[in-house]
């Protein structure tokens, strides 16, 4: 699904990632780990293709096609969604009115999944006008939805928000990626689509693992892919012993 050789990216000319090397197949998802401003977002907003971020070396390949340099509205049409960790407000635009662009020409039950969000209540507002953490978070999931992506790219899924909320958006994810619900049986899936997806997810403290199946984790350390083994086992090294250590682990 997701293949990356040797990606070397600058920000305003510094340097961030230096060759990651990372390989995602149909239907796995990584969780990727790291302390901050070790270039898990870089990593995340390169391979969306957001222009500030410049590769300098190296290859992204998304289904087998070389995505690297295209821009971000194509990647979103070959199937790659992005769930932001801080997304923005948008004034003027009432959230029915986006995940109905992000939709385009897909038949969405908009209510129907909005309803499985709880987020029903505010499709008349603006995007993420006066939203608390989780409700953006339920915001940006119902837009990728209705987008239905082949590859989900979560920025800190579980970050801001309480255990009911992040109960409801690990169900949602494991639909979205056809894992099944694993929290909340009365939740149904609004879309069918049994397409192989993958994901790749950031996270800091590892509590959204306790709402959706990873079949890898992976540490990003100053810019580079230090280890790849079990998500879980990972998480318990660094719990234990910090990062600094859990780079020695072998790939």
């Amino acid at each position: 699904m997701l293949i990356i050789e040797e990606l070397k990216v600058e920000v305003g000319g510094k340097e961030i990632l230096q060759d990651v090397n990372l390989h995602v197949p149909p239907g796995e998802t990584h969780i990727l780990f790291g302390p901050n401003g070790s270039g898990k977002t870089t990593l995340m907003m390169t391979i969306m293709g957001f222009s500030e971020y410049s590769v300098t070396r190296g290859k992204i390949i998304f289904k087998g096609v070389d995505v690297t340099y295209m821009p971000v509205h194509e990647r979103a049409r070959l199937g790659i969604g992005i769930m932001f960790q801080r997304p923005p407000t948008i004034n003027g635009l009432s959230s029915r009115h986006m995940v109905e662009i992000c939709a385009g020409d897909r038949k969405v039950d908009i209510d129907k999944l909005s309803d499985q969000l709880q987020f029903k209540g505010f499709l008349e507002r603006d995007v993420n006008s006066n939203l608390s953490g989780g409700e953006i978070k339920r915001s940006e999931l119902l837009q990728l939805a209705a987008q239905q992506p082949d590859m989900l790219l979560l920025d800190e899924p579980g970050s801001g928000v309480d255990l009911e909320s992040i109960a409801i958006l690990g169900d949602t994810i494991n639909s979205l990626l056809n894992r099944g619900v694993q929290k909340q049986p009365s939740c149904q899936k609004a879309i069918i689509d049994e397409k192989p997806k993958s994901a790749l997810v950031i996270t800091h403290t590892g509590h959204i693992l306790d709402y959706i199946t990873a079949d890898r984790g992976q540490v990003l350390y100053h810019g580079q892919l230090r280890c790849s083994r079990n998500a879980r086992e990972i998480l318990k090294w660094i719990r234990e012993y910090g990062y600094e250590e859990c780079v020695g682990c072998s790939v």
